[in-house]
């Protein structure tokens, strides 16, 4: 079915094909409007979402009309939640946040993502303004979901996240923030605070092109459930560990 011209005159203008030299063009979409309640803590963000693109030269119209057909949903697309005035406020928060499916949407207790995840919405709330991006190739630490759940196999006998990995084949971590970091330069260009506990994190962030000035670490969420997956993210993942282990909740 064609997608008739008052359609696209709705939706084209809310569409930035973000083109990089030797790389698959972006296709970004937004913002959209999406207001957010999770218990006491409620907000509104402007929501983005984007899409790689095969080769250079792509325009949005053509993107439209290839939807019916491109299969999206077998596929993972990541977006960023924005909140305030991200392009002209002198400082910023971002998280870089890897998709967890266990622990996002489940509310999994093997890991600290879910409380990572909603923790930094309200961090960038108090602080004004922000973004989180949601990376849905990340699942795992680019595993993948399948492969995950093989992995917390290993991991119920005794194995940690980074032998886990190791065992079926994978480096530690296998993710990419290109994309990310590409849709953050069209969003904003001024210097940026990263919220992560991992200095490597934000060190291989600014190798690939991310302008930030700092990073503020967030921890809380531990159980006895994660107790030993946070700490081989200290032992062999290099996170800055927790100053005052009674902060920990």
């Amino acid at each position: 079915m064609k997608i008739t011209n008052q359609i696209k005159n709705l939706l084209l203008d809310k569409m930035n094909i973000l083109k990089t030299p030797g790389k698959d063009d972006l296709c970004l979409v937004g913002p959209v409007n999406l207001p957010v309640k999770q218990g006491d803590f409620s907000a509104v963000f402007q929501w983005y979402t984007w899409l790689q693109l095969e080769g250079d030269g792509n325009e949005n119209e053509d993107v439209l009309e290839s939807l019916s057909s491109a299969n999206l949903a077998f596929g993972q697309q990541s977006s960023v939640l924005v909140y305030g005035d991200f392009e002209k406020a002198e400082d910023a928060l971002v998280r870089m946040h890897s998709i967890c499916h266990t622990g996002d949407i489940f509310g999994s207790q093997r890991c600290d993502c879910g409380y990572q995840l909603h923790q930094s919405m309200e961090m960038i709330v108090e602080a004004g303004t922000g973004a989180i991006f949601y990376l849905a190739d990340h699942e795992g630490r680019g595993i993948g979901l399948f492969t995950k759940s093989l992995a917390y196999l290993l991991q119920q006998e005794g194995f940690d996240t980074v032998e886990a990995n190791n065992a079926l084949g994978f480096e530690d971590d296998t993710r990419s923030y290109e994309g990310a970091i590409t849709v953050l330069k069209a969003l904003r260009e001024k210097p940026v605070t990263l919220i992560t506990n991992n200095p490597k994190k934000l060190a291989a962030l600014k190798e690939h092109g991310l302008t930030a000035k700092n990073h503020l670490p967030l921890w809380g969420g531990l159980t006895e459930t994660n107790s030993f997956y946070l700490d081989t993210k200290i032992k062999k993942s290099g996170h800055i560990p927790q100053e005052d282990p009674t902060l920990i909740v």
